[in-house]
């Protein structure tokens, strides 16, 4: 396979220490195999710890599976939705809560950047390192809808309570509810004009025929 062309633009991958895009010397996480399967995650690898990840700065890419995963291009579609979702969030939270758009969430083996997340606050917990968990992430997903379900896993292990995802262009959100290690036990799909009210954090709700009016 050849990194250059399937994981990163020339330039950005000009700034990545050479060792960095293979396998690490002993180094192999379990769930990578089955993240592989992916075709759209397949065509983007290459194999690193966070801390390794941490150490390539700001390139337009996160870590799933000790994998570098190349973050596709965001589609007017796709922004719109996402500010929506956040300024709806941010309505209706408590002060103990903080919502955070494209924020890294730092796990074992993965550091996802969400489109939303509401995390526990305060702001300054978070000066010297990302947060480790989120009451709720959200994804929306216009062209990354099997990115995202992959996703599921690795938000389920980390003990994330409630995950969406915004899907504009179908009108509906998959909600998964009920974390643990093989996975999130609850799956359902809601479509516009639902209401969908957040399990894990009381009070909030998305009337759906408003979030894709």
């Amino acid at each position: 396979m050849d990194v250059r062309r399937t994981l990163l633009s020339a330039t950005a991958f000009a700034q990545c220490p050479a060792w960095l895009v293979f396998t690490l010397a002993g180094v192999y996480f379990p769930a990578m195999t089955a993240l592989l399967e992916v075709p759209a995650i397949r065509q983007r690898v290459a194999r690193l710890s966070v801390e390794d990840y941490h150490r390539l700065g700001e390139l337009p890419v996160e870590l799933l599976r000790g994998t570098i995963i190349e973050k596709m291009p965001k589609s007017p579609l796709h922004q719109f939705h996402e500010d929506r979702l956040r300024k709806i969030l941010s309505a209706q939270i408590l002060p103990e809560w903080i919502v955070r758009q494209e924020g890294p969430l730092t796990f074992t083996d993965s550091e996802p950047e969400p489109d939303v997340a509401v995390v526990p606050g305060p702001e300054e917990r978070y000066r010297a390192t990302h947060p480790s968990t989120a009451v709720l992430v959200v994804e929306v997903a216009v062209s990354s809808l099997e990115i995202d379900r992959v996703k599921a896993q690795i938000y389920s292990e980390a003990g994330i309570a409630e995950y969406w995802i915004v899907c504009p262009e179908e009108r509906e959100v998959e909600v998964y509810r009920g974390p643990g290690p093989d996975g999130y036990a609850e799956r359902t799909v809601l479509a516009a004009p639902a209401v969908l009210e957040c399990i894990a954090l009381p009070g909030v709700r998305v009337e759906l025929a408003t979030l894709f009016a």
